[in-house]
C-alpha cells in the first residue's frame, strides 16, 4: 500500500524544503521503506529550462533529458534514486497538458474549467 508524506511551505522559497525533504528520504530508505520523491511547483513556466538562475536557482537535468527543479538533484544524490521527467510537475505543464486536449477535440466541445478538467 502506498503511503505519501506532503512537505509545504506557502510562497517563500529558499526553506530547505527540498533538503529536508530528500534528507527524509534517506531516512525511510534506510528503514526499507521504498521511495519516490516528487515536486510540485506552482509557477505557471512548463519547466524551469527558461527560468532564470538569479530568480529560481540551477536546473538540474534528469537522465531522461528533463530540466527540472535543483531540488531534483538533492532528492537523487540523497536516496540513490534516479530523478526522472514525470517527477517534476508544475501547474503550467498541467495547464499545458490541459489546454493540448481541449485543441485534439478530448473534451467534444465542453467548456473547460479547473473543476473538474484541471483537478483530475
Amino acid at each position: 500500500m502506498a503511503r505519501f508524506i506532503f512537505i509545504t511551505g506557502g510562497v517563500v522559497s529558499s526553506l530547505g524544503k527540498g533538503l529536508a525533504s530528500a534528507a527524509l528520504g534517506a531516512l525511510l530508505q534506510a528503514r526499507g521503506y521504498s521511495v519516490r520523491l516528487r515536486k510540485l511547483d506552482p509557477y505557471l513556466n512548463v519547466d524551469p529550462g527558461t527560468m532564470s538562475p538569479f530568480e529560481h536557482g540551477e536546473v538540474f537535468v534528469t537522465d531522461d533529458g528533463a530540466e527540472t527543479d535543483l531540488d531534483l538533484g538533492h532528492y537523487e544524490r540523497f536516496t540513490g534514486v534516479p530523478a526522472r521527467k514525470t517527477d517534476s510537475i508544475s501547474s503550467g505543464r498541467i495547464y499545458t497538458n490541459v489546454l493540448e486536449k481541449e485543441r485534439r477535440g478530448d473534451y467534444l466541445g465542453k467548456t473547460i474549467q479547473v473543476i473538474p478538467h484541471v483537478t483530475n
